[in-house]
């Protein structure tokens, strides 16, 4: 009788089992089925498999149905909602030998135990992404027919069982990764003599593979170790053994010297030995020179050092990929002169590499997809025959010293980076016509001409368009609106003159990342700047001005406003608040008034802000306080990029073993980023401008509010910005004391205070934080004793307090020992020489003076009624300034005497 495949998906009607009676294969997915579904399948008797994967079933109902279904072989009820109730309800399925339980949870209220199920039959289980106890693997050596097992990214965070799964000598495929699996691989690993694959990638093992139990498994021709703690010696020597080990993907950690003269029976399919990490300055391991049938080779992040391996080219003639990025390999690029047709892949960026790039490269790699040569010293010409590979969809030519290139030539290429060159001249029409390039880079250059000239033609797809720091002039090109789908858009640091166009802000509906700063526009934001997937917006350095109005209004996905170094007017607007992912705000150098809005206390994500060299007035938001810096990826990466998938692995894989029945083999399928852009942003700590960069960037907090008119006190709440980096309040009006709560401020590297009218004493728990690289408090009206020299305040110098005339300690000149000692009497001399006076001598000589001068103008009144008349309106008069004049100067006497 022969099969019939039929598959049937229900979408809201109901299945009639007596007109489907002979059915074999049926497919339920997707259809958020629950358990009533059940009792319809009773009458498909014939049914041999059965797919109810991503619906909404429990575990009721599979003992009425499993008695019924007794032909049933292959079960996939990958991600539902069951517990472990549904094993033993499994039990009637008397022929089945497939069971994926992917994604679902098996914990619940009965116990785990190796009788679940008809256990004579079950050739294939899977339970990747599934949640269940570790006494699972303990038990499932009850399933001796038992050939492929998958208990993948289930996240147990055990030590690996030494029993139960070990007594399945019928196992073939065994994928244990993605578990945080401890210790070390339990020796009766090396039991299951028929094991031809192993992953136990992705977890934290520990142990020297030359003496762990995989030396046993010499039938294993597929082993994956990457991305654990294992020793694994270069020259392979556990394995020499093995008859036809065929790949391998390991991360080194500790690597024995290689022993010599040792030549393995094994030749690899696919090898991989990416980012070791303590593998530094070392060579090509030795018993590649005895490989011949590699089709995918991966040797990057290691610094290896050496000439190009050619020899690699010339005994694996079926080579397919090729990875030797970021290695110390010198010189020129030397090739073989025949052919290599498989060659597909190639990526030698990130080395030492220099000279020309050979004119025979299309000759020798005719059918390239992928050319990565990024990061070198190459120079000369770029072959315009890579225009010709009409295969070639990627080449990255970046980071090197190439003077020469036919852009012209290149337009078939849908990926095209050569940004950070010395290339020059105008740029093609053509380019810019292209159906086929949708990623086009070429920052960096000394590209010249005016965008605006150039003619569209049709309708233009880019994703992708970075021509910032070249020699552009002119308009900005009003063409560039048409091309909707834009997602990256850089034109910073060229000569662009005007207005920005309104089509820039308001028809970009898939625009991702706008970079226009550093060059000589102007006009105004327009208020329908609101694409909903803009991200990061770079605008500074330009001549752009007026009120921001509602420009960004409804941005919710904006994670960076850059807009410093303008003449932007008006108060910062209160709708700022709705921003929900903004992270980076800077504004600084524009002519913004008012006060500081309230509303930027409601931005979660908020980690880093400058607004100063403003005209920003009021007191500071004590809310500010309350916000929390996170570690924040989204403003570190400006665009996440292309995936580029390769198959290579694949199917290599299936040619020589035949299909893969886990994951493992699909997940090496070598995904890479081909735009990964990292974000750029300048800000000012320690005195100095800084470019924070990628990773450095997403861990970087600060608030800059100098250069403005800010009044009042610091608020106390600042004192709870644990996380904050860099501080500055400086060149402001603020008053009152420093808060002792900055005590808490733990990871702050620089705090600037200075210039401002903060009085009161220096607050000595200031000395507990141990991160301080910058301090200042210079001019203030600061008092007291300056912190004691201890951790980093004894790095600080005179600079840091200078400006506060109450200010005594080291390192400032002002002594404060007077305060602890009694004053003793001075000679008169020395009262002249430092300017203090006796107050007893002052009082005698005042009271003197004052008597004489008192009876010598009651004499003269007496004698003469006219100058009595005139004294007396003189008197009347200067009386009172006088007395004044006495008082305040008998008070400032007495205040420098204290």
């Amino acid at each position: 009788m022969h099969c019939i495949f039929f598959y049937v998906y229900l979408v809201g009607f109901q299945l009639q089992p007596m007109r489907l009676g002979k059915l074999e294969n049926l497919d339920l997915s997707e259809n958020q089925l629950n358990s009533s579904i059940l009792s319809i399948l009773r009458g498909l008797s014939s049914l041999k498999s059965l797919d109810l994967s991503f619906n909404q079933l429990t575990g009721s109902g599979f003992e009425i149905i499993s008695s019924h279904l007794g032909k049933l072989e292959n079960l996939d009820l990958t991600y539902n909602i069951f517990n472990d109730s549904i094993l033993s309800h499994l039990r009637g399925f008397s022929s089945l030998k497939s069971l994926n339980l992917s994604g679902n949870m098996l914990l619940g209220s009965t116990t785990v135990n190796g009788t679940f199920f008809n256990s004579s039959t079950l050739e294939e289980l899977h339970l990747d992404r599934t949640s269940l106890p570790i006494n699972f693997l303990r038990n499932i050596g009850a399933l001796p027919a038992l050939k492929v097992l998958s208990v993948a990214e289930c996240d147990l965070h055990v030590t690996l069982p030494a029993q139960g799964w070990c007594e399945l000598k019928n196992l073939k495929q065994l994928d244990l990764s993605r578990n945080n699996f401890g210790g070390s691989l339990p020796d009766c690993l090396g039991n299951l003599s028929s094991l031809q694959l192993l992953d136990v990638s992705d977890n934290q093992f520990t142990e020297n593979i030359a003496s762990g139990p995989l030396t046993n498994l010499v039938s294993l021709k597929f082993l994956s170790l990457s991305n654990n703690l294992f020793e694994v010696p270069t020259s392979m020597k556990p394995f020499m053994n093995h008859s036809s080990l065929s790949s391998e993907n390991n991360r080194l950690v500790t690597e024995p010297a290689a022993i010599d003269n040792l030549i393995p029976k094994f030749q690899l399919v696919f090898f991989s030995l990416s980012k070791t990490t303590e593998a530094f300055n070392v060579e090509i391991p030795d018993f590649l020179y005895y490989q011949y049938n590699l089709r995918v080779l991966d040797l990057s992040h290691n610094y290896i050092t050496g000439m190009f391996p050619s020899w690699l080219l010339k005994n694996n003639t079926r080579l397919e990929q090729l990875y030797l990025s970021k290695n110390s390999f010198v010189g020129a690029l030397k090739l073989q002169d025949h052919p290599y047709p498989n060659m597909t892949k190639l990526d030698i960026s990130n080395n030492n590499m220099n000279g020309q790039i050979s004119k025979n490269i299309c000759l020798i790699f005719p059918n390239l997809l992928s050319l990565r040569m990024a990061k070198n010293g190459f120079t000369g010409c770029i072959p315009s025959c890579l225009g010709n590979i009409s295969s070639l969809k990627i080449l990255d030519l970046s980071n090197n010293q190439l003077s020469t290139v036919k852009l012209e030539q290149l337009t078939t290429i849908w990926f095209l980076k050569l940004s950070n060159n010395n290339l020059s001249g105008q740029i093609p029409t053509s380019v810019f016509n292209s159906s086929t390039s949708e990623f086009l880079y070429l920052s960096g250059n000394n590209f010249w001409g005016q965008l605006s000239d150039f003619p569209l033609y049709g309708w233009k797809v880019w994703s992708v368009l970075d021509l910032s720091n070249n020699q552009f002039s002119g308009m900005l090109p009003r063409w560039f609106v048409n091309s909707t789908q834009l997602k990256i858009v850089d034109l910073s640091k060229n000569h662009f003159k005007g207005p920005i166009p309104r089509g820039f802000f308001c028809k970009f509906d898939q625009l991702e990342y706008l970079d226009l700063s550093e060059n000589n526009l102007s006009g105004y934001i327009s208020s329908c700047f609101n694409s909903p997937q803009i991200t990061h917006v770079h605008l500074s350095k330009n001549r752009l001005s007026g009120p921001l109005t509602y420009g960004f209004y409804n941005s919710s996905s904006l994670v960076t406003m850059d807009l410093r170094d303008n003449s932007f007017t008006g108060s910062i607007p209160n709708w700022i608040g709705n921003l929900s992912s903004l992270s980076v705000l800077l504004l600084r150098a524009n002519h913004f008034d008012g006060e500081l809005p309230v509303q930027l206390c409601l931005l979660e994500q908020l980690s880093i802000l400058d607004v100063s060299q403003n005209q920003l007035s009021g007191p500071l938001p004590s809310c500010l306080g309350n916000l929390t810096f996170k570690e924040s990826s989204p403003k570190a990466f400006a665009d996440p990029g292309e995936i580029f998938p390769s198959r290579s692995i694949e199917k290599a894989y299936y040619e020589t073993m035949g299909p893969p029945l886990v994951d493992s083999v699909y997940n090496l399928g070598y995904y890479f980023w081909l735009n990964f852009t990292e974000e750029v942003i300048e800000f000012t700590t320690k005195k100095m401008s800084y470019g924070y960069k990628g990773i450095v960037l997403s861990y970087m907090y600060g608030i800059d509010l100098s250069n403005n008119n800010l009044i009042g006190a610091i608020p106390l709440e600042f004192g709870k910005l644990s996380e904050i980096l860099s501080l500055n309040l400086s060149h402001n009006n603020l008053t009152g004391s420093i808060p002792a709560t900055f005590s808490n401020l733990k990871q702050i590297e620089s705090l600037d205070l200075s210039y401002n009218n903060l009085n009161g004493v220096i607050p000595p728990q200031l000395t507990e934080i141990t991160t301080l690289e910058v301090f200042s408090v210079a001019h203030n009206n600061l008092s007291g004793k300056t912190p004691e020299r201890k951790y980093q305040f004894g790095t600080f110098d005179e600079s840091c307090y200078e400006g506060n005339p109450f200010l005594c300690g080291p390192p400032l000149r002002n002594n404060c020992s007077e305060e602890a000692v009694p004053s003793q009497p001075v000679p008169n001399d020395e009262q002249g020489d430092d300017g203090f006076i006796d107050m007893e001598f002052f009082y005698i000589s005042f009271g003197v003076c004052y008597t004489v001068v008192v009876m010598a103008i009651a004499a003269v009144l007496y004698i003469n009624p006219y100058w009595r008349r005139r004294w007396l309106y003189f008197i009347e008069d200067c009386i009172g300034t006088c007395y004044y004049f006495v008082v305040a100067s008998y008070r400032k006497f007495s205040n420098f005497r204290r």
